[in-house]
């Protein structure tokens, strides 16, 4: 793969919580980053996107301009927000269906990007449902990925298993680790905790070659324990929505702690640095959006209150999704994965039931 391939981004500008500016603002520090390695398409209301672009004092020129006349907003509806076929979302989309663009980036409508997604870009081949995917800090410093976190509030074993073969070759991709080790979220990490999704799911996933370790815990995510966490998306945006409640808890602590007395500031300003660095730990801004695994083209879904970093950040994860062909190394994985179809070589789960990642602390009362 050439350093000097140039792969085009599209970037939904409308739609996000705080206007069309920081979004474009993103779409233009992303481009000055990658440089001649990246195209940013900018799709959205061109009066206003060219209103902006008129006050930045140097625009880079890898960055251009598509004109879509109407927004999908917030509040309505998967369905209606697929309806509206002159919305950036669409119009987006299509350049990847079209194959203009290689990857594409909203902060709007999640519904509306997910189901425009699977209607304008259809599954990877074997692909039941795709996932929205998140990544995690831990207390290693190596990420963890959690999928599914919100496409998908009902699954079947089947589906878990497919988000488990997804994640792993994401991860392995991204964080440079061979054979990932990927738990199954649950109630405890004994085989006899969970429901029936969970004991379905746990016999497909033993029967495959990606490194299963069995039944992990909420708490082993942020631990470092695990690489990737399979779940539901109706947990996983629990757990997601949990997650990013612990910068705004940290930083309104802190922030009474400094009021209490002086000896109090003192102290707070000599861990800032750390405190700082703590703080972007759970910054979602880091990661910049959550990629929609298993649609046939490189999805990433933003918060709609993101700032220009995070869209930014972004766009290079898009940027890096295509240029690593992750959708077509997932449909190879899942071609040669069939859940003990057609496992030749060595199950690579075995190796790892004797040594399930998280033990019982001794006064656990489980």
């Amino acid at each position: 793969m050439s350093d000097n391939e140039k792969y085009t981004i599209v970037l939904d500008v409308m739609g996000a919580d705080h206007g069309p500016e920081i979004i474009i603002d993103g779409g233009l520090m992303a481009a000055r980053n990658l440089g001649s390695r990246l195209h940013v398409i900018l799709v959205g209301d061109k009066e206003q996107i060219d209103k902006h672009l008129s006050t930045v004092e140097t625009i880079p020129d890898n960055i251009s301009v598509e004109h879509a006349s109407s927004v999908v907003p917030m509040h309505i509806s998967a369905t209606e927000g697929v309806r509206m076929r002159d919305s950036s979302i669409v119009i987006g989309l299509k350049q990847l269906k079209e194959k203009k663009a290689h990857g594409f980036v909203s902060p709007g409508n999640t519904g509306a990007v997910m189901a425009t997604s699977l209607l304008t870009l259809g599954r990877i081949e074997d692909v039941s449902r795709p996932a929205i995917t998140a990544v995690f800090p831990t207390a290693t410093g190596k990420p963890a990925v959690v999928l599914d976190v919100g496409a998908n509030a009902d699954c079947k074993p089947q589906h878990l298993s497919q988000f488990a073969v997804m994640g792993s070759v994401y991860y392995s991709i991204l964080f440079k680790r061979d054979f990932p080790r990927v738990g199954l979220l649950s109630i405890g990490e004994e085989r006899s905790k969970g429901n029936e999704l969970i004991f379905e799911a746990q016999k497909k996933l033993k029967d495959s070659k990606i490194n299963f370790v069995g039944n992990v815990e909420g708490r082993d995510i942020l631990s470092g324990d695990i690489d990737v966490a399979i779940t539901d998306g109706f947990t996983g945006n629990i757990l997601l929505k949990f997650a990013e409640s612990i910068k705004p808890l940290l930083v309104s602590s802190f922030q009474r702690q400094i009021q209490t007395n002086m000896f109090s500031r003192m102290g707070v300003m000599l861990l800032l640095p750390f405190l700082r660095r703590m703080r972007n730990l759970f910054d979602y801004a880091e990661a910049g959006g959550a990629p929609l695994l298993g649609v046939g083209g490189n999805v990433m879904i933003c918060h709609g209150s993101s700032n220009s970093r995070a869209i930014s950040n972004a766009v290079i994860a898009a940027h890096k999704m295509s240029e690593e062909k992750i959708k077509d190394k997932i449909h190879d994985e899942l071609m040669r994965n069939h859940f003990g179809k057609s496992n030749e070589t060595e199950n690579k789960s075995k190796d790892n039931r004797d040594r399930v990642v998280c033990a019982s602390a001794t006064n656990d009362q489980r």
